[in-house]
């Protein structure tokens, strides 16, 4: 009896779990998205425009290889069953025959890309408070 029990505890602490990790991220204010963000690794930029355009300079994706240049215009998805991006409309082919790509928000002071949505981020950029 003691065995299920303790199964019992263990399935309620990793529901449990789960559920505080999850609100870690917290909802995502569409609003706060716009601004400058900077990867203290590479340098490379990403700029949302209030306008919902956005610019890319000297990113690396993990999506292609090296780092680009590109623009276009972004969207907020407020996802109900996965979790919340920024997708980012490419113009121009600046990643190639790639149309597009997802930032994911981090909290609320940095995004991510994933080459692999169910990998590590390839690249985390952190919202810069004075240019």
């Amino acid at each position: 009896m003691s065995k299920r029990t303790g199964g019992g505890r263990l399935v309620a602490f990793l529901a449990a779990s789960a559920v505080l990790t999850s609100g870690c991220v917290g909802s995502v204010d569409a609003g706060e998205l716009p601004g400058l963000y900077r990867s203290k690794e590479t340098g490379g930029e990403v700029r949302l425009g209030s306008d919902g355009t956005f610019s890319a300079t000297g990113v690396a994706t993990g999506i292609v290889p090296g780092r680009a240049d590109f623009r276009g215009r972004w969207e907020f998805v407020d996802s109900p069953s996965s979790r919340d991006f920024v997708h980012l409309a490419i113009e121009d082919g600046g990643l190639g025959r790639i149309g597009g790509v997802q930032l994911y928000p981090s909290g609320r002071a940095s995004v991510e890309f994933h080459a692999d949505p169910d990998g590590p981020p390839s690249l985390v950029l952190t919202k810069v408070t004075t240019p």
